[in-house]
């Protein structure tokens, strides 16, 4: 195994604990990391904004993948590494497509996250996780149309994210956005949700853009995860690893299952890996 020196890793289900919690444990193996000339570097479906700010105040984060590898960005120094959007138009197509059925959506455009106002009014229809509805509630700016805003403000989309507790109908999307639209990549990080973003947007081709923007071989990455959106960068690291309480797709895909994040999993693979050598 070659030395580490980049380890990335999601929040929710990952990271941190059920209650959103990080451990001491935990922030004591991250810090001593750190110590050893290690990036640490957080990865996540969540937009800048809505990256908790215990995370952020860590003295040794500069870098965050965000928006499922959409944004890669210095939060230091403001300074972009990575982005991947999906052209203005192919967003509308795809919204346009979800006008047809029984599902919410929203999105992110410009780091910063827009839903129509009759959706977010009626959001409990169409979301269980109590957490996710609060992020929702938070952190959604209603608007009265969405497609109309995302014309006038004229870019880009970072990620779009459609909400059904229709499990049927979640799956047939899963399986068949991908065909159905050019370039885009399609995942989940809870049981009511899609999410949609650019094909180059994933976090493993965000890792590997922050590995060679750091002048770091992949084999010199570790990455933890614990759900479909972390898929493509516990593949991409040249250490992977699947939570216990992680699904079975993603342990398949990893090198190491970690304990879950409820019994500090990634503390206890760095301790193993990085920290007793």
């Amino acid at each position: 195994m070659s030395e580490i020196k980049l380890i990335a890793f999601d929040l929710d289900g990952t990271l941190l604990t059920t209650d959103k919690k990080i451990t001491e444990r935990t922030y004591k193996a991250l810090g001593e990391a750190a110590d050893k000339g290690v990036y640490i570097v957080p990865a996540t479906g969540r937009f800048l904004r809505t990256v908790p700010q215990e995370i952020k105040d860590m003295p040794f984060i500069n870098y965050i993948i965000s928006i499922n590898g959409s944004y890669v960005v210095d939060i230091r120094t403001g300074k972009e590494i990575y982005t991947s959007e999906i052209p203005l138009a192919g967003a509308l197509d795809i919204l346009s497509y979800f006008d047809t059925m029984p599902i919410a959506y929203d999105c992110y455009m410009g780091n910063d996250s827009f839903i129509n106002a009759e959706m977010f009014n009626n959001i409990t229809d169409y979301i269980e996780d109590r957490f996710y509805l609060d992020m929702v509630w938070k952190h959604r700016n209603p608007v009265p149309e969405l497609k109309s805003h995302l014309l006038k403000e004229n870019k880009n989309v970072q990620k779009i994210m459609a909400y059904t507790r229709d499990q049927s109908l979640r799956k047939y999307l899963m399986d068949n956005l991908g065909y159905m639209f050019k370039d885009i990549i399609v995942t989940s990080s809870i049981k009511n949700n899609i999410e949609i973003n650019a094909f180059g947007a994933n976090k493993g081709d965000a890792l590997r853009a922050l590995a060679e923007y750091l002048g770091l071989e992949d084999s010199q990455t570790m990455a933890f995860g614990d759900s479909y959106n972390d898929i493509p960068m516990i593949r991409a690291a040249g250490t992977g690893v699947c939570m216990q309480n992680g699904n079975d797709e993603t342990k398949a895909a990893a090198d190491l299952i970690a304990p879950s994040n409820d019994d500090n999993g990634v503390a206890e693979i760095i301790e193993q890996i990085i920290l007793e050598h």
